[in-house]
């Protein structure tokens, strides 16, 4: 590898970790405009023009088999319909942080997904940065009376993004080798599209046709669909494919951090010292649970799992 094509490589996937991190930040400026399905419904609208016209440029349209076509409703039920109610309706009850934290704990229900399902082994360095995370998280999520810190409401739907991301991992791993990434996010966008529709069209039509549309409040939701979902999807893949899951995958821990920083300075949030340890054990369990523990089919899964949110 090139030193030109090293640095292209490393800023592609710093940039996006710098995008997922402001996804949550993103949101939240946008939830004070629009209601979350709202949120959602225009952010698949918009992704789905953008990844419409990247397959026409790279000429990367493929034709979904018959037996395929369950699996393509099963997977957009996951994600993005059960994972978006869980993270968007979630955000709203907790901070961009807390949220980037709990979301960031998917590889590691992926992993006990994997080795429950597929009986897929792993190291014991990866059971031992699993029971780490978890201690992270309640470190992060508890007082020291044992109470909730944050909403339980919020937390109980971050958790059901959470596993809602494990089953379209478990599902996305008999689909991938026949299609590209790319493509699958979008079949996937257009499916979850058509199921918020008469959501949308119940819930929150009324509200969004009395809300003035103006560029500043539009913009947050157009930053969530062309640089979370999009741009950082496809920055991503190139970089995984220049240097391998294992490699790529050490820079998301980076997330919950950025969150943390961004929103510091954004949103105004702010960590006390138990939240920073907790998120620092968080961090640190999850480095572990993904030291080559399991089979390439399942990592490569990883790429889309919680990421094309």
């Amino acid at each position: 590898m090139s030193y030109g094509l090293n640095i292209r490589t490393y800023l592609a996937v710093s940039l996006a970790m710098i995008f997922w991190a402001f996804s949550f930040i993103w949101f939240k400026v946008a939830n004070q405009t629009f209601k979350p399905i709202t949120i959602v419904f225009l952010r698949l609208v918009i992704s789905i023009a953008v990844l419409g016209i990247y397959l026409f440029l790279s000429k990367n349209f493929t034709k979904i088999r018959k037996e395929d076509r369950k699996l393509f409703f099963v997977l957009a039920l996951f994600e993005p319909f059960f994972y978006f109610l869980g993270e968007s309706f979630g955000l709203t009850y907790v901070s961009a942080t807390v949220g980037s934290v709990v979301i960031s704990t998917i590889p590691v229900f992926v992993a006990i997904g994997a080795w429950m399902l597929f009986r897929e082994r792993l190291r014991a360095v990866n059971y031992a940065g699993i029971i780490l995370s978890f201690i992270g998280v309640l470190a992060f999520i508890l007082n020291t009376d044992g109470s909730f810190s944050f909403s339980i409401k919020g937390l109980a739907l971050l958790f059901l993004a959470v596993f809602s991301a494990v089953g379209y991992n478990l599902t996305l791993t008999r689909l991938l080798g026949s299609y590209t990434p790319v493509f699958i996010v979008a079949v996937q966008s257009v499916i979850g599209a058509f199921l918020f529709l008469p959501i949308f069209l119940i819930t929150d039509l009324g509200d969004f046709m009395q809300t003035t549309l103006t560029l500043r409040n539009l913009l947050p939701v157009v930053e969530l669909a062309i640089f979370a979902s999009c741009g950082a999807f496809i920055l991503f893949a190139y970089s995984v494919k220049k240097m391998g899951i294992s490699k790529v995958n050490v820079f998301t821990n980076s997330i919950p951090v950025l969150t943390a920083i961004f929103s510091f300075f954004i949103l105004g949030e702010k960590l006390t010292i138990q939240n920073a340890i907790g998120m620092m054990i968080v961090i640190t369990g999850l480095f572990l649970s993904q030291l080559n523990g399991r089979k390439k089919k399942t990592d490569d899964a990883l790429v889309l799992t919680g990421k094309t949110a």
